[in-house]
């Protein structure tokens, strides 16, 4: 695999992190479905897994870049598991609409899967490690559909910080939560 194909693929991959993101956040915007502490722990780990695309896309590909896409699929799987997990008895509710039969917890299960086996198989491509022959390591974007993951990733990070603040004032996060606590003023009585 050459080095273009391997950009592109990170490129495209860090796109479809940011697409989940973005329907999350829509979702939570369009429909006040606000996420729960473990929704929240989801998206840290398509951020983690998105930070370590954007490193290849950044600075070139390496094997670190993509121990850091699975090892943040990896902690969020674990926890869409034990979502999962939680919801699965019968009679034990669920949290949020489902999207095409299943709830956004379950997507992200089989999404943080698909990550770490799509950042394994791309280790197995060694000559994309190698430097040797090049004048210098690749280093910044070089097209504009790696200058538009790395933006639009950059703002979804940001905005998602921001819109976990608000949801928690600060604070913990409620386990079901129903307003922005940093937006609610309240006068003391």
């Amino acid at each position: 695999m050459n080095d273009t194909l391997a950009l592109r693929l990170n490129a495209l991959g860090l796109l479809a992190v940011s697409a989940v993101l973005v329907f999350a956040f829509a979702d939570q915007l369009l429909n006040s479905d606000l996420p729960c502490p473990l929704c929240i722990l989801q998206r840290v780990g398509f951020v983690l897994a998105g930070f370590g695309l954007a490193l290849n896309l950044k600075f070139g590909q390496r094997a670190s870049h993509y121990a850091v896409v699975v090892l943040g699929a990896a902690a969020a799987l674990t926890v869409a598991v034990r979502q999962v997990l939680l919801h699965i008895v019968p009679g034990s509710g669920s949290y949020g609409e489902p999207f095409l039969g299943l709830h956004f917890y379950t997507w992200a299960a089989i999404v943080f899967f698909v990550m770490i086996v799509g950042a394994a198989l791309l280790t197995l491509f060694e000559q994309g490690f190698r430097t040797a022959g090049r004048e210098r390591p690749l280093e910044g974007p070089r097209d504009r559909l790696t200058l538009t993951a790395l933006i639009l990733f950059t703002v979804l990070v940001a905005a998602n910080g921001i819109s976990t603040l608000l949801e928690s004032g600060g604070g913990l996060c409620p386990d079901n939560p129903t307003g922005y606590e940093l937006l609610s003023f309240q006068a003391d009585v």
